[in-house]
């Protein structure tokens, strides 16, 4: 199937949208080929497949919601992560899919299309329900305006209605049943968050500076792409009171997962079993999912739709055969 590669197919777009020359060619090529032509033909050419697979009608079940933030370049990419959660769970919990502000229509109508059932929330929506809550928290609601990443934690606390939230990074592919994550999540005993470890450190104060003074323990490896979520372990005080601490801007791209670990350590937490750990390198065939995060994203297409699509996955779900 690489054999179906050319400069013609894959460029189509790109060639369409400026002036051709040699140098722009070469580029344009380069990027596409970067990780080479397996991951480029099922990033392009077999990962758009997903659309034409059958819709799940029931994602409705009330005693956990789904909470995921999506975009213009990933919402492609979180249809497979839904797909393959939904059809090895066999489980139909709520689902509502928050719009960072670039989502366009024609993805809206895909969602929708995908998952009938879905609260599907548009950023203009969630402004205007989310910032008069944030009114008395003034580094909060800085904080959000400035970072889309932080509606992962305002925004997904604000319109959960169940009392347990399964967070999932639009990233993560299930190759089988995620059991010990769905055994945490309907055991009615489990007072706690729960979250995958990271492969490397991932908090917005620098390594080498000491921990802020917390008066309670943070874990140094959280990561914030997958796991159990308590309803009201983020409270907008704590948030506006982590805001405070001493260097906690330093990295504004990890500043929502700092935030969230610091909510889950003082509200109470354990990390999820090793066989959720963030990795690098291959996939472990023991493994239940993987979340292809930073440089393994590539790993994604040419490894994880590969053994997707390969299995069978597409054509079970054309023929709506889900799990049980």
């Amino acid at each position: 199937m690489d054999r179906m590669l050319t400069p013609a197919r894959l460029l189509g777009d790109e060639l369409a949208a400026f002036p051709l020359t040699p140098g722009r060619l070469m580029y344009l090529l380069k990027t596409k080929f970067q990780d080479g032509p397996r991951v480029a033909y099922y990033r392009d050419f077999v990962r758009p497949a997903i659309l034409h697979t059958a819709p799940f009608e029931h994602t409705d079940d009330p005693h956990c919601e789904i909470h995921v933030l999506t975009s213009a370049d990933d919402w492609l990419n979180l249809l497979w992560a839904l797909k393959t959660f939904y059809h090895w769970s066999g489980c139909r919990f709520a689902l509502c899919i928050h719009d960072d502000g670039t989502l366009p229509e024609k993805a809206c109508k895909h969602l929708r299309t995908a998952f009938p059932a879905a609260r599907l929330i548009s950023r203009a929506a969630a402004d205007a329900r989310v910032e008069p809550l944030l009114a008395d928290y003034p580094r909060s609601r800085s904080l959000r305006a400035e970072n889309r990443f932080t509606l992962k934690l305002f925004d997904f606390h604000a319109y959960l209605e169940a009392d347990r939230m399964l967070l999932l990074d639009s990233d993560i592919l299930f190759f089988a049943r995620p059991a010990a994550l769905l055994a945490l999540i309907a055991d009615p005993g489990c007072r706690h968050n729960s979250l995958n470890q990271d492969w490397r450190y991932g908090y917005s104060f620098a390594s080498e500076d000491a921990q802020p003074p917390l008066g309670f323990s943070l874990p140094p490896l959280i990561n914030y792409g997958l796991g159990l979520i308590h309803r009201g372990s983020a409270p907008l005080a704590w948030i506006e009171e982590f805001l405070a601490l001493p260097n906690i801007f330093k990295n504004q791209y990890v500043i929502e997962q700092t935030l969230a670990a610091l909510c889950s350590a003082r509200f109470g937490f354990r990390m999820l079993p090793a066989e959720y750990d963030v990795r690098m390198g291959a996939r472990r065939p023991e493994t239940p999912s993987r979340h292809y995060c930073g440089p393994a994203r590539h790993l994604m297409y040419g490894e994880g739709l590969r053994e997707l699509v390969r299995g069978g996955f597409l054509e079970v779900l054309r023929r709506g055969h889900f799990a049980a």
